[in-house]
């Protein structure tokens, strides 16, 4: 397995339309790296620059500390996983699983060893003799994964793998990898996904991609509890971070700020005198908040409840063409609806942000 750097790689299409710039991204032996990000933000395009599928515009692509830039895709010891699962509909599961190794020349043993260790580390043993199309789609994904074990790869690559599956496959599916790479401890992997629960229960750390670059890097956890700017707070978390406008009136080691639509927050991110009367938005994540009748960060009317059994969404009114304020309380809470509720929060869980950065992170 491999270690891989990149170093201010870009990507530029025709001269002009500018996709991918300035990324600087190092990925040791062993990790799981998530890719997410909106639509259009090149996270499959990253991938394929490593795969060797899409050329790179500017920068290096070292593979233990050989650079690959020009190095055929064969040649880089990456294996891809497509989101289609791309089998040939004629040939049985061990054939599929098989065929890059009969093309490389190896001998029989060599090939029905490296077949059957995959076969049992995805529970497909069973299934070597069948067609792709008695599979279902969680098992034809697998043989797909299988193929990519069987060559050994130093990189596996996978390009939004379980999109094409309904929901219930997913949740199976996306089990199967974690346990996959428990099995496979040492192989370093990268994910590109647009969902974030794989994201967070996958990764060993995430790369958030967003305005052509890396708006952060971090473990699950980290760009949960610690984003470092307001994009971030909001892409990472369901549902989003919600951001409201105040101002500092307190500074030390937890920080007081005067919300704009009344109300006080206490946050545990320090501040100096030199922050007084700052300008600043507050975030706190929907589940944070919490029901009082005392002091309060948010007052306001709720307009729509969606009762969830364990949790209930509180969606409340906007105000001057701001994004509604959502909470999530544990419990059943339809009778709120169209009533005023104060709402706050442990000072540990408000973020504050400067000109959409992290006062945190200075």
């Amino acid at each position: 397995m491999a270690d891989l750097k990149l170093t201010d790689v870009a990507k530029i299409y025709g001269g002009t339309v500018d996709v991918l710039r300035d990324i600087n991204l190092d990925i040791k032996k062993g990790e799981l790296i998530v890719f997410v990000g909106p639509s259009g933000c090149g996270k499959s395009t990253l991938l394929r620059m490593i795969a060797g599928l899409e050329k790179i515009t500017g920068g290096t692509l070292e593979i233990d500390g050989t650079v690959v830039n020009d190095v055929p895709p064969a040649q880089r010891g990456i294996a891809m996983v497509f989101q289609s699962y791309a089998l040939y509909p004629h040939m049985t599961v061990r054939d599929n699983m098989s065929f890059a190794l009969k093309l490389a020349k190896k001998t029989p043993a060599e090939i029905d060893e490296a077949v059957n260790r995959a076969a049992k580390i995805l529970q497909l043993d069973e299934y070597l003799d069948r067609l792709p199309k008695a599979l279902s789609g969680g098992q034809r994904q697998r043989v797909a994964i299988g193929r990519s074990i069987v060559r050994d790869p130093k990189v596996y690559l996978f390009d939004e793998p379980l999109s094409n599956l309904d929901a219930a496959l997913r949740v199976a599916t996306r089990i199967e990898i974690a346990q996959l790479k428990e099995l496979m401890p040492d192989s370093t992997m990268i994910y590109v996904t647009h969902d974030q629960v794989e994201a967070m229960t996958l990764a060993s750390r995430i790369v958030v991609l967003a305005n052509k670059g890396i708006a952060q890097v971090g473990s699950p956890l980290e760009l949960y509890e610690r984003p470092e700017n307001e994009f971030v707070a909001q892409f990472i978390g369901s549902p989003a971070m919600n951001i409201l406008p105040g101002e500092i009136i307190g500074t030390g080691a937890q920080t007081t700020i005067k919300m704009d639509g009344g109300g006080t927050a206490v946050s545990a991110v320090p501040t100096t005198g030199a922050d007084m009367g700052l300008k600043v938005n507050v975030g706190v994540r929907p589940e944070d908040l919490i029901e009082t009748t005392g002091e309060y960060l948010y007052e306001g009317t709720v307009n729509i409840t969606e009762a969830l059994g364990e949790v209930t969404l509180l969606y409340f009114e906007a105000v001057g063409g701001n994004d509604p304020v959502i909470g999530k309380l544990p419990g059943i809470h339809k009778d709120l609806r169209k009533k005023v509720v104060r709402l706050n929060a442990d000072p540990a869980k408000v973020q504050v942000f400067h000109e959409g950065r992290s006062l945190y992170y200075r």
